[in-house]
């Protein structure tokens, strides 16, 4: 890692003494009193050392998403080249070229727009899908980094500087800024200003499949050129999905990172008709990047114990369902002591534990479930209940931001359940079980 690097503490991390609890998943790492002193000095504002112990433990952290790096930037645009996939959307194309004129090189990908747009350095005749722009742009590039942005989107002054900074560590291959929708005054535009799928919220975090930011769009993306040419590029015969299973490739060989110190504004569907479309087709890639990514995607991952609460209580039996989940909590404590986690804090962990699959089961059944759940009373009862927190993320909007909410989940459980037909799958409907604990 970079000499000079400036670190950040995550903000899920607690401190008991030298232990450290957060991160996604949740971690546990001891220091020694000497990693106890490094990290004060580091969260004291004193940049990262060269001496090896202490380029060991700030490897160790960041890559388990403890503390955050903010390395010294040394590539500049001038390393970055820009590929542009455009259909039918010369105004959009413009409005990015306008705010990108700093870059090296820009790659206008003109994928079968019936009328030609102009400038542009590749023309498909017929549309051959965003992955095969996108790789006709890349393998034209010739700096060390390729930008992907969309038509659509509208990066904002200096998005790029938080992103080459990233770069400057060599294990990381692929960075990507924060997506958020741009302002309307329509519910719709509202909604997705609140809740976009693109936006992945304003914490910085390393990419891994089900964790909090287990996938980065390519709406908006910065990757190294050697890396795409290492893992092949965009797979084609993807027509959604392309972009995770890209950015799940690039993790076999390096690091991806989200960094919403960068910002780049996006323009989402104008139309509730449109944008239920593409809920639905998001969906659809579940199965397919389920096949290619075998334990990468599930609907829900969670302990053995909570899933055995959980499902006593959806079937009536409180008393079981109490019953289970005080076992549960009670064990934790006991397998933590010999790590050092105090009680108090390990009960509750245990407590955050049974909220949090609480809470994933319930969007297991809104997102995945629910045309199974419409069969029968129990589950019509159960899927009411799953509604329970749209609710509560309700609360001060008006009740078409509440239908929105609800239409949005059912829209893309939809297009899972049709994904799973068309592969003859079922896997994206499948929950995942852990042990519990920390690792």
């Amino acid at each position: 890692m970079k000499p000079g690097t400036r670190l950040t503490l995550d903000d899920s991390v607690r401190r008991r003494g030298r232990l450290l609890i957060g991160g996604s998943p949740l971690r546990l790492v001891r220091l020694g009193t000497a990693g106890d002193r490094l990290l004060d000095r580091w969260l004291a504002g004193e940049p990262l050392g060269a001496g090896p112990p202490e380029q060991r433990l700030a490897r160790r952290l960041v890559d388990a998403g403890l503390v955050h790096p903010a390395p010294p930037i040394e590539l500049t645009p001038a390393d970055v080249t820009l590929v542009l996939p455009v259909k039918d959307n010369a105004a959009g194309a413009a409005r990015v070229l306008a705010a990108t004129g700093g870059l090296r090189e820009r790659i206008v990908v003109d994928d079968g727009s019936p009328q030609p747009l102009p400038g542009a350095r590749v023309r498909h005749d017929q549309p051959a899908g965003p992955a095969a722009a996108r790789n006709a742009g890349w393998r034209l590039a010739r700096t060390e980094l390729v930008a992907f942005l969309d038509s659509d989107t509208v990066p904002e002054p200096g998005w790029l500087d938080a992103l080459l900074s990233q770069f400057s560590d060599p294990a990381v291959v692929a960075v990507a800024p924060r997506i958020r929708s741009l302002p309307g005054n329509s519910v719709l535009a509202r909604y997705e200003a609140d809740r976009s799928s693109l936006d992945l919220g304003p914490h910085p975090a390393p990419v891994r499949p089900m964790s909090r930011v287990s996938y980065v769009p390519s709406a908006a993306l910065v990757v190294r050129r050697s890396a795409l040419a290492a893992v092949g590029g965009f797979d084609t015969t993807l027509r959604f999905g392309e972009d995770v299973d890209l950015v799940w490739r690039l993790l076999d060989i390096g690091a991806v990172r989200y960094e919403p110190a960068s910002v780049v504004a996006h323009e989402p569907r104008a139309d509730l008709r449109r944008w239920l479309r593409q809920r639905f087709e998001y969906g659809t890639s579940a199965a397919p990047l389920s096949a290619r990514h075998r334990g990468r995607l599930s609907c829900a991952r969670l302990s053995v114990w909570s899933a055995a609460a959980w499902a006593l209580l959806a079937a009536g039996k409180p008393r079981s369902a109490l019953a289970v989940a005080v076992a549960s909590t009670a064990l934790l404590p006991r397998r933590l002591r010999g790590r050092g986690v105090p009680v108090g804090e390990s009960l509750r962990l245990a407590a955050l534990g049974q909220l949090g699959a609480g809470r994933l089961l319930a969007e297991a059944v809104r997102r995945a479930w629910w045309p199974l759940a419409l069969l029968t009373r129990r589950g019509r009862r159960v899927l009411l209940v799953a509604l329970v927190p749209c609710v509560a993320e309700s609360l001060g909007h008006s009740p078409a931001w509440f239908a929105l909410r609800v239409a949005d989940d059912l829209a893309y459980g939809a297009g899972v359940w049709a994904g799973c037909v068309r592969e003859r799958t079922v896997a994206p409907l499948l929950p995942q079980f852990t042990e519990g604990g920390l690792r």
